[in-house]
C-alpha cells in the first residue's frame, strides 16, 4: 500500500526520498533518471542514476509530421537510457521540478506503466542524509517502444478546435508577465483566449516538494480547472505545462493534455487568436 499523507488520488505517481532509499537498500533496482544539467549530475547524483537532459528537445510546430518526429526523438532518448516496460522508472531533478515533470509526462504519454517522480528531488534526497555518488554510470540501451496515449498530448489544432467548448479548461503555467503579455517570448505576447493562470512553482511547497491535494485543489478549482473538464496545459515550450499536468494527475483528473508547442508556437502562428 502506498503511503499517502498528502491525500492524492494517485499517490503512486510520487515517491519520497525516504521510501526510495529504503527500497534501494532492500535490493530494488528501478531505473533512476537524473534530468538535471550534466555538470550537476557529475557533481553528485543518486547512486546508480543515469543522466538524461531533455531540456534542449523542444517543438515549435505541432502539425502532424513534426509532432510525430518530436515524439519519436523523445521515445528514442528514453530507450537509449534503458527504459523498459517491465522496469519502474523514477525521474528527478533539483526539486519536484519541470525537467523531471517533462520526462514523467513523456513516459506517461508512451504508456509506461510504472513511472514516478522523486518528490522534492535531489535537494530533498540530500537533506534526508541519503547517499550521493559521483561514480559515472553508463546507460544500457533497450529496444523499448511505447504505446502512445494520444489523449495526453495536444496540438495547436486541438486547442484551437476546443477554444469555445464548455467542458475545457486551458491552463497557463507561465509567469505573470508572460500571461499578461508584458514579457514577450514569441512573435506576440499574451495568452490563449480563455486561459486561466496557475504559475507552475505555486504547485510546490518551500522545500521543493508538491503541495497536498487540498492545497492544490484550492488553487485550481476556483479558477474552473475541475475534474469534469478536459484540461489543456501550456507554457512556453511544454516543460512548465508538464508540471501542471503532473499536479492534476496527482489529483486524479482523468483528461489532461500537455500542449507541447505551447506559447512559442501559438504566439508565432499569426492566424491564431490571443488575449492580452
Amino acid at each position: 500500500m502506498v503511503d499517502n499523507p498528502k491525500g492524492y488520488a494517485n499517490p503512486q505517481l510520487l515517491i519520497t526520498p525516504d521510501a526510495l532509499a529504503a527500497q534501494l537498500a532492500a535490493g530494488d533496482t528501478p531505473l533512476l533518471l537524473d534530468l538535471r544539467p550534466a555538470d550537476a549530475w557529475a557533481a553528485g547524483h543518486l547512486p546508480g542514476a543515469v543522466h538524461l537532459d531533455l531540456f534542449g528537445v523542444s517543438l515549435i510546430d505541432t502539425d502532424p509530421a513534426p509532432l510525430r518526429a518530436f515524439l519519436w526523438i523523445l521515445e528514442h532518448l528514453l530507450a537509449s537510457r534503458g527504459v523498459e516496460a517491465g522496469r519502474r522508472v523514477i525521474v528527478y531533478d533539483e526539486k519536484s521540478g519541470m525537467r523531471a515533470a517533462r520526462a514523467f509526462w513523456a513516459l506517461e504519454f508512451f504508456g509506461h506503466p510504472r513511472t514516478q517522480q522523486l518528490d522534492g528531488g535531489f535537494g530533498a534526497w540530500q537533506a534526508g542524509g541519503h547517499p550521493v555518488s559521483t561514480e559515472p554510470v553508463a546507460p544500457v540501451a533497450s529496444t523499448w517502444t511505447g504505446t502512445p496515449v494520444e489523449e495526453r498530448v495536444a496540438s495547436y489544432r486541438h486547442v484551437w478546435d476546443r477554444l469555445k467548448a464548455t467542458d475545457v479548461a486551458i491552463l497557463d503555467t507561465r509567469s505573470d508577465g508572460e500571461y499578461q503579455g508584458t514579457l514577450v517570448r514569441s512573435a506576440r505576447g499574451g495568452r490563449i483566449p480563455g486561459a486561466v493562470q496557475v504559475e507552475w512553482t505555486t504547485n510546490l511547497r518551500p522545500d521543493g516538494s508538491f503541495k497536498s491535494s487540498d492545497e492544490l485543489r484550492a488553487m485550481y478549482e476556483p479558477l474552473g480547472v475541475t475534474p469534469d473538464k478536459e484540461v489543456l496545459t501550456y507554457c512556453q515550450g511544454g516543460y512548465r505545462a508538464a508540471h501542471g499536468y503532473l499536479a492534476l494527475r496527482l489529483l486524479g483528473y482523468p483528461r489532461v493534455r500537455n500542449y507541447v508547442g505551447s506559447w512559442k508556437e501559438w504566439g508565432d502562428r499569426l492566424e491564431l487568436p490571443i488575449e492580452t
